[in-house]
């Protein structure tokens, strides 16, 4: 019976599949086989019986019901593997199964491969994420909505520009996993202390050629383990990307909200948003995002735990990892590709978004009408003051601002035409246009 949600809720069956138990066992094999075949070119070891370790080097021979059966004898699930790998092997290859490896000789290279698969994945999901903010980033070029800060509103721009934040984050994750993965793609083939003493002179070269035929990078050297701070900088950046969907998840949250209601999820015809108000609609899949980003930014944080490891190593890393690399990317990957559907269905109140755009009767317009004060010739101080009291007025008395800007003799400054000019939003946008256009051109793949 399943009990974690990544078994059975929070999933995409690609990304799960590298951490089956199955999946483990099978790259343990492959790197057991690999390491018999260089033993075997460079004559450690009879071809014969490199060939055959190589040949029973997967599930149809090594089952793992029999290397739990042997696990739970010895409590020791690396060594159950090459126990069970010598059971099935012919004649004197059993003599040559793992020599002069240390378990994590294994684990750790075969962790790298799983890695791999994982990382190429949650790059995909980026990828595909930076697509859709990207094209409703140019679709909304023009969206014109109110800009928030404090939680307040503060001045007009558009949701061109947020989406083209977003995919430049986006974009900066992609570059981060590209940079990461040179540090942590690595494996290692040198023995219990990292010496390479149990390989003899040869050991340079299989450590090499062992990770030649993985396409991985030989660490220039080791303990026993690769050194956990390379699996804490991939970890910390998977957590920052977990980060960037709190955000966006956050937004689409606030922005959905009855009193501002100007996106909304996609919802499913028969969806129900409460079992007891039946009118509710709720931004469900933008808080499980929000929610799921804690566990993996607290995973970060056991990772980092995991550098300080003791003397040549300690096994304190082992249990914890067992977690971290399974929930930090399943739950990733579902995250992801729950993003890009979200933002692909997502559902604009053009009515909503220019409610709020004209809530405040033309405040959000005084820096455009200040500056323009200022060419005007009114000093910039004087200028903050005059529309700073006339803001309040608009406040106390619920008019408009232009019609309080003209009750206070704004007319020698600005003919009605101008002040119109001045207090609309779609003239106090700055560059927001060419930048969305900028960020589109440079990241569109």
């Amino acid at each position: 019976m399943s009990v974690h949600p990544i078994e059975y809720r929070y999933f995409y069956p690609e990304m799960k599949k590298i951490w089956t138990e199955e999946n483990k066992l099978e790259i343990w094999l492959k790197v057991e086989g690999i390491l018999a075949k260089v033993h075997a070119k460079l004559g450690n070891i009879p071809q014969s019986a490199a060939d055959e370790i190589e040949r029973k080097s997967n599930l149809n021979f090594v089952k793992l019901g029999r290397v739990k059966e042997i696990e739970d004898e010895i409590q020791h699930d690396l060594m159950s593997m090459v126990e069970t790998l010598t059971e099935v092997c012919d004649g004197e290859a059993k003599n040559y199964v793992h020599l002069g490896a240390t378990s994590y000789d294994i684990e750790d290279t075969a962790l790298s491969l799983q890695l791999r698969e994982a990382i190429k994945i949650i790059e995909n999901d980026l990828t595909e994420l930076k697509t859709v903010l990207l094209n409703l980033a140019n679709t909304h070029k023009e969206t014109i909505c109110i800009g928030r800060t404090h939680g307040q509103h503060a001045l007009p721009t558009t949701y061109g520009m947020k989406f083209a934040l977003w995919a430049t984050e986006i974009q900066r994750h992609l570059e981060r996993l590209t940079e990461v993965k040179k540090r942590v793609l690595v494996g290692k083939m040198t023995g219990a202390v990292g010496t390479g003493a149990s390989h003899g002179e040869k050991a340079e070269e299989i450590h090499r050629l062992v990770m030649r035929e993985l396409n991985l990078e030989p660490t220039s050297i080791s303990t026993q383990v690769v050194q956990r701070d390379r699996h804490a900088e991939l970890v910390v950046k998977l957590a920052l990307v977990a980060a960037t969907l709190d955000k966006i998840a956050r937004e689409i949250r606030n922005l959905q909200r009855t009193e501002i209601g100007e996106v909304m999820e996609p919802v499913r015809i028969k969806q129900v948003g409460s079992s007891a108000m039946p009118h509710k609609r709720n931004p469900h899949r933008s808080e499980r995002i929000c929610g799921l980003s804690r566990i993996i930014r607290s995973l970060a944080f056991s990772s980092l735990e995991n550098v300080s490891l003791e003397h040549e190593r300690d096994l304190t890393n082992s249990a914890p990892e067992r977690i971290i690399f399974p929930e930090t990317f399943i739950l990733l990957d579902y995250m992801l590709k729950q993003m890009s559907q979200i933002l692909n269905g997502l559902e604009f109140n053009y009515d909503n978004i220019k409610r709020n755009l004209e809530m405040t009767r033309g405040l959000i317009m005084t820096e455009h009408v200040m500056n323009g004060l200022v060419k005007k010739g009114m000093g910039r101080q004087e200028a903050h003051e005059f529309l700073r009291n006339c803001s309040l007025e608009v406040i106390k008395t619920g008019e408009n601002l232009k019609e309080i800007l003209l009750n206070r003799g704004i007319s020698k400054y600005f003919n009605e035409n101008e002040l119109e000019w001045y207090l609309n939003p779609r003239n106090y946008l700055g560059n927001a246009f060419k930048q969305v256009e900028t960020v589109v051109t440079k990241l569109k793949v």
